[in-house]
């Protein structure tokens, strides 16, 4: 008698287990493999699930068996993707199934659409639509740049990349922190590294970049170097359709080059023969949802494991990257100059508590704007109007101003849903008529035409955002070509990249922005830079703030001055603080970015924090904060009498998150921190199962509390 055939399918629920079903290889003309993509009945319905692992066995009776409904006309995950999956699955305590079907683009996980698929993948009509526009603008190959029009240093730096990573040689795992200025041509230097190792039959590299609006600008450069070569761009922002096919082409082998954001890292890629992670310092990188991983960190892991090169490109590298190039882990290559010769943007520091640097402006005879903009900065923008040079200015908040307040009570406008207050908006932004947005659920509310607490009308707009530094600069300078570049003007990837493109162009004199503008982008005709509210970053209850700020403002101020005109000079900087003082910005006076991370990192030693202690965080949420308190007290003192935890892990109490409420959601956490990494992996382990123990999936049955186990967290 024939045995049957038994696999066993992971599918996205928080379940630790796979599900055994039965394989009929006549009706799904293939014999089953690991890592295959199918359709199983799952209760009432039916799941899109992976087969891990193919058997004769099972310890169910095959009567009780289901059959497997359907086949994709994929072919499997590859060995070291599956490898990879599941690594990040035990390391971030998630689940399998939960930790490999969110990878697969929506469009492959639509079992009904997959027959009509496969004709199309046999016909070769797989392939998305592409309109004469974008191809107009894709033979537009904007900037190469040549191993022959590499500088000195540069030359230098791909010599040591290339150094046992030729085509013809194996060059085994390698991990190298590119550490270069902002405009040094780190990305000229990795492209070309790149080119080297493409020469390879067959060879797929993958480039991930923090944020999809860097994507665009990256692309066509990609483009202008590899004309002859496929590639797949991959990010949250493309249809559902373009980021199908595109993952198809990079799973199959199809596309030679995989360009994307952090959700690329885990990409089926089979011939992946190197990893570049640029802005590695970026928390970006960090998913805040599901699987909370590390795409930087996996890729490490990633290239260790199929013993390739990865290359971690930085102006500011994060502090645990740094200690591994300082210590020997990682090896360092270094770009201390600007690739066209120019000098590093000058520094000022605008003390704001000096009253003779506070501007008023003409109509505000009470003085109430007079913190918007500073003297020295309006003086340093009207000489770059004059030079015929633009203007940078950024600030970290979008909208017109970040609360609404009533001048007789106080009462200031609070989201109902969450625990923080909306931000005003004007008219034109994310509405045709003015309004209150909360930045957290989305909550949208009209402005109130007096007081709800006292009756007052006399409602006041406190602090600035975008929008208000777009009024003000249009009202000192009314003739400027002004351009406010945030995520309300920029709806998507397409958006944002049409914004900078007039920047790029010329068009504009003045960009008021986000952190959207100071990474990654190469103007070419910015000469000055202003940092507005740089105060706002500078305290905080996380520890990683000072690190962050001092990398945005590195990274910003390295937009200024990056002309290839080699007599021009730097540009500057201008951030308006109150507190000139403090290291951050005397080390950034002199763009010591290495003074900076060496005070840092004696910081932390001294206060055993990251990278000096490895943490977890437990965290809960309800319908009540009490109950989500009480919860994760509970478990801290079942585990205080555990073996584990009375010796090596330190266990916080439960406190409310520094976001309590968000969308009705009622947050706490409870921090978890070892010295020794394994350790904590020990003791993460043990709180799963304990609160495996009492739950249903994720839900606790009896408090009705939702938690969820989160490694290496970057927000406390």
């Amino acid at each position: 008698m024939k045995k049957p055939i038994v696999v066993q399918v992971v599918v996205d629920k928080p379940l630790k287990q796979g599900f055994d079903y039965l394989w009929n290889p006549d009706e799904l003309g293939h014999l089953p493999k690991i890592g295959n993509i199918v359709e199983v009945p799952f209760g009432r319905t039916s799941l899109i699930g992976v087969v891990i692992k193919v058997s004769n066995h099972s310890d169910f009776d095959n009567g009780k068996l289901k059959p497997v409904l359907q086949l994709a006309p994929l072919p499997p995950f590859d060995p070291a993707i599956l490898r990879l999956m599941n690594f990040a699955s035990q390391y971030y305590i998630h689940y399998l199934g939960e930790t490999i079907l969110p990878t697969i683009p929506r469009m492959w996980k639509k079992a009904d659409k997959w027959k009509k698929l496969a004709e199309s993948i046999l016909s070769g009509k797989l392939k998305p639509k592409q309109d004469s526009k974008s191809k107009h603008e894709e033979s537009k190959t904007g900037e190469c740049i040549s191993e022959e029009q590499l500088n000195q240093d540069q030359t230098i730096a791909l010599k040591r990349l290339r150094h046992k990573t030729l085509p013809d040689e194996n060059s085994g795992f390698r991990a190298i922190l590119l550490q270069g200025q902002t405009g040094s041509g780190k990305t000229a230097v990795y492209l070309n590294w790149l080119a080297s190792i493409l020469k390879k039959d067959s060879a797929q590299v993958l480039l991930l970049v923090p944020e999809i609006n860097l994507t665009p600008q990256l692309e066509r450069r990609v483009r202008a170097y590899f004309p002859n070569y496929v590639m797949a761009v991959l990010h949250s922002g493309l249809t559902e359709k373009k980021r199908g096919i595109a993952w198809h082409d990079a799973m199959t082998g199809n596309a030679q080059i995989i360009l994307g954001t952090r959700l690329a890292a885990l990409t089926p890629i089979p011939n992946l023969k190197a990893i570049v992670v640029d802005e590695e310092h970026d928390p970006s990188y960090k998913q805040q949802e599901g699987t909370r991983y590390s795409a930087r960190d996996l890729a490490v892991w990633r290239a260790h494991d199929q013993n390739i090169p990865i290359l971690l490109a930085s102006a500011t590298p994060s502090l645990e990257t740094w200690l591994a190039a300082k210590n020997g882990r990682y090896e360092l290559i270094r770009l201390d100059q600007r690739a066209q010769g120019a000098k590093l943007p000058k520094v000022y520091l605008i003390n704001m508590r000096d009253q003779g640097n506070r501007l008023i402006l003409p109509q505000d005879k009470t003085g109430k704007g007079k913190n918007i903009l500073s003297n020295p900065l309006v003086k340093a923008i009207g000489q770059s109007m004059a030079d015929k040079k633009q203007s940078l200015i950024l600030i970290n908040r979008r909208g017109y101003a970040p609360a609404l307040s009533c001048g007789a009570c106080n009462w200031l406008a609070a989201c109902t849903q969450c625990s923080s207050y909306m931000v005003l908006h004007k008219a034109g932004a994310i509405s045709n008529k003015s309004l209150l947005s909360c930045h957290h659920c989305g909550l949208v509310r009209q402005i109130p035409e007096f007081c709800p607490e006292c009756g007052n009308a006399d409602l006041r707009a406190l602090g600035q955002g975008t929008q208000k530094i777009e009024d003000v600069l249009l009202e000192l300078w009314p003739n400027a070509r002004i351009l406010r570049i945030d995520t309300d003007s920029s709806k998507s990837s397409k958006g944002a990249e049409k914004l900078f493109q007039a920047v790029h162009q010329g068009s504009v004199d003045m960009i008021v922005g986000t952190q959207m503008i100071a990474k990654g982008h190469d103007y070419q005709n910015v000469g000055l830079v202003a940092v507005l509210d740089a105060d706002s970053r500078l305290y905080s209850q996380d520890f990683r703030a000072a690190e962050r700020l001092f990398a945005q403002l590195i990274q910003v101020a390295g937009r200024a001055g990056r002309s290839e005109n080699v007599d021009q000079d730097g540009g500057a900087i201008y951030i308006e603080t109150e507190y000139p003082e403090v290291a951050i910005f005397q080390y950034l006076l002199n763009h010591d970015v290495d003074g900076f991370l060496e005070h840092i990192a004696h910081e932390r030693s001294e206060a055993q924090l990251p990278p000096y202690a490895y943490q977890g965080l437990i965290h809960a949420e309800g319908k009540n904060i009490q109950k989500a308190i009480e919860f994760l007290a509970d478990l801290k003192k079942c585990l205080l009498a555990k073996e584990l935890f009375k010796k090596n892990i330190k266990l916080y109490d439960p406190v409310p998150k520094a976001m309590m409420r968000v969308a009705g959601s009622e947050r706490a956490q409870l921090l978890i921190e070892s010295e020794n990494r394994k350790w904590l992996q020990e003791a993460l382990e043990e709180i799963d199962r304990e609160l495996g123990n009492i739950s249903q999936g994720r839900i606790s049955k009896g408090t009705q509390i939702r938690w969820l186990i989160e490694r290496d967290p970057i927000l406390i």
